[in-house]
């Protein structure tokens, strides 16, 4: 087997935090946020997540979000194909945003035996821990078709769930269709959603945001044991400490606690949590 030299490339909903960004030289195109006639790169540089959490209750119009351009994506993926004999690249769920196509767009040019498409089917650091573990198989093997295996098998054994303060930006959104059925009902109640294959999913609802809590700990606890966990939040630091010492017996050393990207906190609101999860079940199946 020949040793290749593979490149990640995915989009800015994965919530990687910049210390594995680089470590594995993950390429990120920026999704967009838009508000105030203006569009703001979901970069990290243009946007400072706390200062837009705290803005976001205000704004008026609701901000929107937007895929990135075909172009912006050409650019990106052609980079990292010049330092690489193959790109593998992960979006968010092809059901929930228009960036899996920008990015088959982007990378039409390139000849097919030197990149691979895989659709994330979920959003944030389920798409983020997929891309983080086939970059450590691609730099250990050198091999595509087992990195590509790995990337597909951590999407199955990956799951995120997330608890919201409340469903009006999800509402707002249009992005689930029951959102929209009995909604005054649902917006006294906090829902605790799954993202899986695509769908956003009410796992559980609950009257106060101390159950949302409890919820969280009770489905991390069903995937255990845990190869990796990410702890989210969308400023909400000190209830994402709190979750993470309440997993403290399932937690691998190196679980991540990190703030949501603006592009899906536009969806979701401020003040929520959420736990991704990926079972140990995949080195085995």
């Amino acid at each position: 087997m020949t040793f290749k030299k593979i490149r990640f490339v995915t989009d800015s909903t994965c919530d990687i935090t910049p210390e594995l960004l680089a470590k594995h030289n993950i390429t990120v195109v920026p999704c967009y946020i838009n508000y105030d006639n203006k569009s703001f790169a979901d970069d990290g540089k243009q946007l400072s997540r706390e200062e837009f959490y705290t803005n976001l209750p205000s704004m008026r119009p609701a901000p929107t979000t937007a895929a990135p351009s075909p172009g912006d994506c050409k650019s990106a993926i052609e980079s990292a194909a010049a330092d690489a004999d193959h790109v593998i690249i992960v979006t968010v769920a092809s059901k929930l945003s228009g960036t899996y196509n920008a990015l088959r767009l982007g990378a039409a040019d390139l000849p097919p035996d030197r990149v691979t498409l895989i659709d994330g089917e979920t959003m944030s650091m389920g798409i983020g821990w997929p891309v983080v573990i086939g970059a450590e198989v691609a730099e250990a093997t050198g091999d595509v078709e087992k990195t590509v295996e790995t990337v597909k098998k951590v999407r199955e054994h990956a799951h995120l769930y997330a608890g919201l303060q409340t469903m009006e930006y999800l509402r707002r959104s249009g992005r689930v269709s029951w959102a929209t059925a009995g909604i005054g009902a649902l917006l006294q109640i906090k829902p605790v959603l799954l993202v899986k294959n695509g769908e956003v999913i009410s796992a559980s609802r609950v009257r106060t945001f101390a159950r949302v809590t409890d919820e969280l700990v009770r489905f991390a606890n069903s995937h255990a044991p845990l190869d990796r966990l990410t702890v989210l939040h969308a400023l909400n630091p000190e209830g994402a400490v709190e979750l993470r010492n309440r997993l403290a017996d399932i937690a691998p050393a190196d679980t991540i606690i990190t703030s949501i990207t603006p592009t899906i906190g536009t969806h979701i609101g401020p003040g929520g949590l959420g736990v991704v999860t990926v079972s140990k079940s995949w080195r085995t199946t």
